[in-house]
């Protein structure tokens, strides 16, 4: 049985629950499976991945490699915490992030002048955008030396969404356009077609995340 732990950080007003399967599948493989929930919707990205680290760096165990599987907001959020909280680098296993918004969501760009939408979304909500103001593009900003752990991204190419397809000129899963899910550092890549909300419960995407962790590619 592999000694690993595997951290999941769900998305943007998502919870734990959505992770579900994700976790019974990997803990089947051995993996000891930390399925970590956060407040999405109460803080912006620098208070939700404060309280996030806070609570999940004493529930780690203190031997083994770590790997993260991150959904959306979860990959930035990752991203932002380790250039800010200590994981020790030796045991930074491998992160594989699930339709990550790596370059910000066109989609954020509009609906942030929706009213009353940025306020039930919540802070972190109109950091995921293309502007200035940009928190993924700040992150790459940062990012020019590269990364500390292995990464690979999956996204989607299927839209369950078409009210947003005219947000987009290119392939994309209903929140985030496929060329700006990808990662200047990242180690793989694979656009699938599938959507952005339930894209952790494709089977094919579970057989890539397990090859990914096991061997730093995907399959």
């Amino acid at each position: 049985m592999s000694a690993d732990t595997v951290v999941l950080l769900h998305g943007l007003g998502r919870s734990p629950l959505a992770m579900k399967g994700l976790e019974r599948f990997l803990t089947r493989q051995g993996y000891h499976v930390i399925n970590q929930g956060y407040s999405s919707r109460r803080g912006s990205i620098a208070e939700l991945c404060r309280q996030l680290f806070h609570d999940l760096l004493p529930a780690l165990p203190p031997e083994g490699q770590i790997h993260f599987v991150t959904h959306s907001l979860g990959g930035i959020l990752l991203r932002y915490g380790l250039q800010h909280w200590s994981i020790h680098q030796g045991r930074l296993g491998r992160a594989v992030m699930l339709a990550p918004p790596s370059q910000g969501s066109e989609v954020v760009d509009i609906l942030r002048h929706v009213p009353l939408l940025p306020r039930i979304m919540g802070p972190a909500f109109l950091q995921l955008g293309t502007d200035a103001s940009s928190v993924p593009l700040q992150l790459l900003a940062r990012e020019q030396g590269g990364l500390p752990i292995e990464v690979g991204v999956i996204a989607g190419r299927t839209s369950y969404e078409p009210w947003f397809s005219p947000l987009f000129g290119e392939d994309n899963d209903g929140k985030v356009s496929v060329s700006r899910s990808r990662h200047p550092g990242m180690k793989d890549f694979r656009a699938l077609e599938v959507g952005h909300t339930f894209i952790m419960n494709d089977k094919r995407v579970r057989q890539h995340i397990l090859h990914f962790l096991q061997f730093g590619r995907f399959k």
